[in-house]
């Protein structure tokens, strides 16, 4: 009897042990928002301080790469994603719906950069959307 109470006890422990590994498992799983904010926010001020029109409309792919993720609108997969790894998208892994606003602003007004053809109005649509996005961390 001793002994079936012995394996019992260690199936029990057993158990445990793999639910907290899985639970370990999900959480390093889980998505790097603030890294993802944190980049976005570093490649739109790339873009607002770039001398020339093509360097800013990159930073500005990167930005709207690491604030949509991979299956977001507007993501495209010929540009530099420097968040890849990190999550699904800065606005898909908010969860706070101020922030996430933030967020969809600052993806707005860098499409918006993206768009334009002017040097300095592309850099001022790119600091905007720095300025978002900091506000968002």
């Amino acid at each position: 009897m001793a002994r079936q109470h012995d394996l019992s006890a260690h199936l029990r422990l057993m158990a445990v042990g793999a639910a907290g590994f899985l639970a370990v498992s999900a959480a390093a799983l889980a998505a790097d928002t603030a890294r993802e904010i944190s980049v976005a926010a570093e490649h739109a001020g790339y873009a607002a301080t770039a001398t020339i029109i093509t360097t800013t409309k990159a930073h500005l792919h990167h930005t709207i790469n690491c604030l949509v993720g991979p299956k977001g609108d507007g993501f495209d997969a010929k540009e530099l994603n420097p968040c890849k790894g990190f999550g699904n998208g800065a606005i898909a892994d908010t969860t706070d719906a101020a922030k996430k606003k933030k967020l969809e602003e600052a993806l707005g007004k860098a499409k918006s950069g993206l768009a334009a053809n002017d040097l300095a109005a592309a850099k001022g649509l790119a600091a905007e959307a720095e300025a978002l996005i900091k506000s968002a961390q």
